[in-house]
């Protein structure tokens, strides 16, 4: 039989990282035991992975206002000019730059992204296309590809947003923008610090700080105020830095620190030796703290993705589930005091009409005069009638518990595929035997134990991570020789649309 597209994708995404991370070569067949279990319980349809939801490649997003100098840091970061700068809003595009050997950049179309399974915005369309009715509103419209020559980028993808402030098609952007915090290692949020007072600007601090501050990871965000060489002119730094701990801890962020940074290559001259001296100090220690934490993206990268497939087994065995359960029981509870109120219901009518007509003598009469044949076939139509509306109850409180999950539920992944474990552990074949229903479909003792060894793996992978990053007992290692025929080309490959 051949093999279905999701099983061609992880088939890929193995021989990648086979070459760039062993490790997490074996993960990936981790998540595919996860797959086959959610596959039976009817969390995830025959072409989703729990491996799509995770970016297997280090992934820095840079998001803030449109006014920050995220281009310009990101030009100084790469040391070439990649993006276009200016003092008003230039791209309202997401950009993901990627490294290639290529030493002219280049510009490739949104599509690329959307149609190739190493980049993080793979089948992105689907989304966009939910979001808007704009026929004219393509992928393209919102994303684009751009390559690097710069070795800083090699084996590691670093996305620009659009400002917050100035695009006009809000509801997708934020959409995408929170696909992007999903799957990075790490979010560099920019502002101003030449505006140091954002009242004009919360919902987006609610975005940017509130939110992520809920998260289990959180210390992945960086909070930078940019253009501080500008600011020292005109403000007291301390004041601004003051002003904007305050707007942030409005807005949750009470804790952190923030990093005070400005673009040596464009600033203009300082007219104090002393505050040119004491700037440039500061500048040049955040900068390279922020520059360390980019670089180190790879290993916590690496020890994220486990975490990732520790925490969806967790999730499954621990919420998921439990919560299934508890809408399969409210699903027979709400069943049958439905049909004992349509029983009573009848039972009270049939016994009004029978008072009424007086026609229950004759009733009796006329069943004991009936062979058992066509009494039989009576009561087969009774019983057929009987399962008819049996199965209608059982659909429309199906269909009511179905709403009240779509409208509890927040999280996107949880909701779709709570609606689709619901509705296939209340068709119409479990419907006909509600009553012997105990665990959803596909949750039994051999299912704990699959997941139990899911979670098993993960301490196995850490050990493995450990032993290459770090080594508790200060034993000498002999390191690996070298075979001399190795050349550049025997290189890992990383994402590169040149290949």
């Amino acid at each position: 039989m051949a093999p279905t597209p999701i099983e061609v994708r992880l088939n890929q995404l193995k021989e990648h990282l086979q070459e760039e991370n062993n490790i997490l070569h074996e993960v990936v067949d981790s998540f595919r035991e996860l797959d086959l279990i959610t596959y039976k319980l009817g969390l995830l349809s025959p072409e989703q992975s729990y491996a799509t939801r995770v970016s297997w490649w280090p992934m820095i997003a840079v998001l803030g206002t449109y006014s920050a100098g995220k281009s310009t840091f990101i030009n100084h970061y790469l040391g070439h000019d990649l993006q276009r700068t200016g003092t008003q809003a230039i791209d309202d595009k997401f950009t993901v730059v990627c490294f290639s050997r290529d030493e002219a950049a280049k510009t490739l179309p949104g599509l690329a992204l959307d149609a190739d399974p190493r980049f993080p915005f793979y089948k992105i369309s689907q989304e966009i296309a939910e979001l808007t009715t704009d026929n004219t509103q393509t992928v393209d419209s919102y994303l684009q590809l751009k390559t690097s020559p710069s070795e800083r980028m090699r084996g590691k993808i670093l996305i620009d947003s659009p400002g917050f402030d100035a695009d006009s098609q809000r509801t997708s952007t934020l959409r995408i923008t929170q696909h992007i915090i999903e799957l990075s290692d790490l979010v560099l949020v920019f502002f101003d610090a030449r505006h140091p007072e954002p009242g004009a600007m919360r919902d987006t601090l609610e975005y940017l700080v509130s939110m992520p501050m809920e998260r289990p990871d959180s210390n992945k965000f960086l909070y930078i105020l940019n253009q501080m060489d500008i600011t020292v002119r005109e403000d007291n730094p301390e004041e601004v830095v003051a002003s904007w701990q305050r707007s942030l801890a409005q807005a949750g962020q009470t804790a952190g620190r923030f990093y005070r940074i400005y673009n040596p290559e464009v600033c203009l001259p300082f007219e104090d030796a002393l505050i040119k001296e004491r700037t440039e100090r500061k500048c040049k220690v955040d900068m390279t703290a922020i520059q360390n934490r980019m670089e180190q993206v790879g290993v916590e990268r690496a020890y994220r993705v486990i975490g990732m497939l520790e925490h969806t087994a967790k999730e499954i065995e621990t919420k998921i589930v439990p919560q299934l359960q508890e809408l399969i029981q409210g699903w027979k509870t709400r069943v049958f005091w439905s049909e004992v109120s349509l029983g009573v219901l009848l039972v009270i009518l049939a016994g009004a009409w029978f008072a009424m007509t007086g026609t229950w003598a004759s009733l009796s009469s006329l069943f004991g005069q009936l062979n058992s044949t066509t009494l039989a076939i009576m009561l087969g139509i009774i019983g057929i009638v009987g399962i008819v509306v049996h199965l209608k109850v059982c659909k429309s409180a199906a269909q009511k518990i179905l709403k009240r999950i779509q409208s509890e539920n927040t999280d996107e992944h949880t909701r779709e595929g709570l609606v689709r474990a619901f509705r296939k552990n209340t068709g119409a074949s479990r419907a006909l035997f509600i009553w012997f229903i105990d665990q959803p479909v596909g949750w039994s003792n051999r299912t704990r134990q699959r997941l139990s060894k899911v979670l098993g793996s993960v301490n196995k992978y850490v050990q493995k991570l450990n032993d290459r990053f770090t080594n508790p007992s200060g034993k000498q290692i002999e390191p690996t020789p070298v075979p001399q025929e190795a050349t550049e080309e025997s290189k890992p490959n990383h994402p590169n649309p040149d290949n």
